[in-house]
């Protein structure tokens, strides 16, 4: 009887080991995610596309045509540093752009912000205004500093580019709202705020406001993941 082996297979030869298995294929982009309605689901949305890695998270906002350059890791300090993270471009979608232009942010930070903007923050300026955000106005993104700047308190989110600090925003009629001037009141402008800051806390994990403590009086402090907190 023949020995010779059958056709779909190869013969043994010293040093082989058992098959590798296939690579594993990469998870496929949410391209619904930016473009879904506020739900109870929308966050942990936000964390599993996150966490499928900085490729696929980039992925989710270039199907929405969120333009997210990714950036190299890197370490700036012993608590201070990049990882997934990538420079948060021009969205497609939209008309509102970012000022300051460009910034560094996590991957997970720019998901979150992202459907911030386009499922809160503009359907309530054409609904309340009547018109559209023609610019979004923020503080930063990455700073190596502590919570607040205070001497001796735990770094920041910022020190990993894991939050944005709202300003404000520009219509297009070229009025401006910020959360210093207009956050209190009974004012068109103070519902805008109110409304898009409880939206926030739906979407991101940690939102802070005026109505949190005085370092936030004039913005919106935006950070995703973590234990939800809201004030």
């Amino acid at each position: 009887m023949s020995c010779a082996p059958r056709s779909s297979e190869r013969p043994y030869t010293p040093g082989d080991g058992p098959p590798r298995p296939a690579p594993a294929a990469a998870a496929p982009a949410d391209a619904g995610l930016i473009d879904a309605p506020i739900d109870g689901q929308t966050r942990s949305r936000i964390a599993r596309a996150a966490g499928a890695g900085v490729a696929a998270c980039a992925a989710s906002l270039g199907a929405a045509r969120v333009t997210f350059d990714p950036v190299p890791d890197r370490v700036d300090s012993a608590t201070c540093g990049l990882s997934q993270a990538g420079v948060l471009a021009v969205d497609l979608g939209t008309v509102a752009r970012l000022a300051p232009a460009a910034p560094t942010m996590t991957c997970e930070t720019a998901l979150a912000f992202s459907v911030w903007r386009r499922q809160s923050v503009e359907p309530a300026a054409r609904e309340i205004f009547g018109q559209d955000v023609v610019q979004i106005d923020h503080f930063g993104t990455y700073a190596c500093r502590s919570v607040s700047n205070r001497p001796g308190a735990r770094p920041s989110a910022h020190s990993l580019a894991a939050a944005i600090d709202f300003g404000g925003v520009r219509l297009r009629d070229g009025r401006r709202i910020t959360v210093a001037a207009d956050w209190r009141g009974d004012t068109d402008e103070a519902r805008f705020l109110r409304r898009i800051r409880d939206d926030a806390c739906r979407i991101f994990g940690t939102v802070l406001s005026p109505d949190y403590d005085a370092p936030h009086q004039d913005h919106l402090h935006l950070e995703p993941g973590a234990r939800p907190f809201c004030r």
